[in-house]
């Protein structure tokens, strides 16, 4: 799957997204980021407070208990604000 990260996401992870293969009993998008986060230093530290995340899968916005099962891409990015 294609993982694409927006924002400060982006930057703290130091890259636009990249292609990754779950293992299996990867089934949300919450369990997804717990394996991303277990990857590395760098990763656990971009990901940490996942309440402060969003998601989209396959481009439709999702909240983190939503499955991947799938899924051909997954976003993560802060909350989106404007006016």
């Amino acid at each position: 799957m294609e993982l694409l990260y927006f924002a400060w996401v982006r930057e703290k992870m130091g890259r636009g997204g990249e292609r990754v293969a779950p293992p299996a009993e990867v089934e949300t998008v919450a369990q997804l980021i717990a394996w991303l986060r277990a990857r590395g230093a760098v990763e656990d530290a971009a990901l940490a407070d996942s309440a402060r995340l969003r998601a989209a899968v396959d481009q439709v916005f999702v909240g983190l208990d939503a499955s991947i099962k799938g899924a051909r891409e997954v976003a993560l990015f802060p909350p989106v604000t404007g006016g």
